[in-house]
């Protein structure tokens, strides 16, 4: 059975651990921490890849930031890790085994398309919700990825009040409304409070504070408005919901509130399933198909 050495970055972190063309994961998953240098990157990459690559049949990368078309380069920068990493020359990191690179949110559509939530659905849309907001699209079974790579970054418009400064510089974004952080600066709006936290908004709630119940509704009210746009314009199966923030989303009551609005055909909305690696299944599922 083929296998992929599948290697996943983020901005604090870097897992790696070696799945096979079921996506099953057969070999420990060891973490790195993300170093501070471009150049500790490299090494920490190349020292992961010698160790690993005999045994496999391909590299997969799942990173951050958008990559383009041919699955080897990094589009543009990406503010969480260190500045110059979109200069990586992945081709050179190892001279065994080919290596394919792919967006994170991509990766992890990809895992729920095949192994998790959206199997099954050949037009689905991903919607990752963290810290910040993450998307990947499936159309007709394949990725979508637009004309150079980055297509599904979660950045339109959800006002044109210019009332909240997204991390893109633009104003007013889904991401800005959507996120964690949106949640947060909801929460200073609603209760005039600065200090308040997503912790606070959470926790409330659980405990039936009326006040950061509203607060959690709204947050997921601006989900919602979003994802009717997105159900409008893609026309999707399903829609899956990924991510630290999404355990607080009711799927139940957006899938009513976003059928009950859109002006295509009904559409389900679902948790993920592929679990906390699926970005490393997605990778190397990904890279194990394009080289067949």
């Amino acid at each position: 059975m083929r296998k992929a050495l599948a290697i996943d970055v983020g901005g604090t972190k870097i897992y790696s651990t070696i799945i096979d063309e079921n996506g099953e994961i057969i070999s420990e998953i060891e973490k790195n921490k993300t170093p501070k240098t471009l150049e500790e990157i490299i090494e920490t990459f190349k020292k992961i890849i010698k160790k690993h690559e005999d045994e496999v049949d391909i590299i997969a990368f799942s990173t951050c930031g958008a990559v383009n078309n041919e699955n080897n380069k990094i589009l543009g920068s990406t503010g969480n890790i260190a500045s110059g990493y979109p200069t990586t020359n992945f081709k050179e990191l190892s001279d065994k085994k080919p290596v394919f690179v792919e967006n994170d949110a991509n990766c992890a559509a990809w895992a729920e398309h095949e192994i998790g939530a959206s199997k099954g659905c050949p037009n689905s849309i991903m919607i990752t919700l963290g810290t910040g907001v993450g998307g990947g699209l499936i159309l007709n079974n394949k990725l979508f990825k637009g004309k150079n790579g980055a297509a599904g970054e979660m950045h339109f418009k959800m006002s044109t009040d210019k009332k909240r400064k997204c991390t893109c510089g633009a104003w007013d974004c889904f991401e800005i409304y959507a996120s964690g952080t949106g949640l947060k600066i909801t929460a200073e709006e609603m209760l005039n409070n600065k200090d308040v936290t997503t912790y606070d908004v959470i926790g409330g709630a659980k405990n039936n504070d009326e006040k950061m119940i509203k607060v959690l509704q709204r947050w997921q009210d601006d989900i919602t408005e979003g994802l009717i746009g997105l159900s409008n314009i893609f026309d999707p199966d399903c829609i899956v919901l990924s991510g630290s923030m999404a355990e607080f989303v009711n799927t139940d009551e957006m899938e009513k509130k976003v059928n009950a609005e859109i002006v295509t055909t009904p559409t389900k909305i679902y948790k993920a399933t592929a679990g906390n690696y699926s970005g490393m299944i997605g990778a190397a599922l990904l890279a194990l198909n394009k080289e067949v």
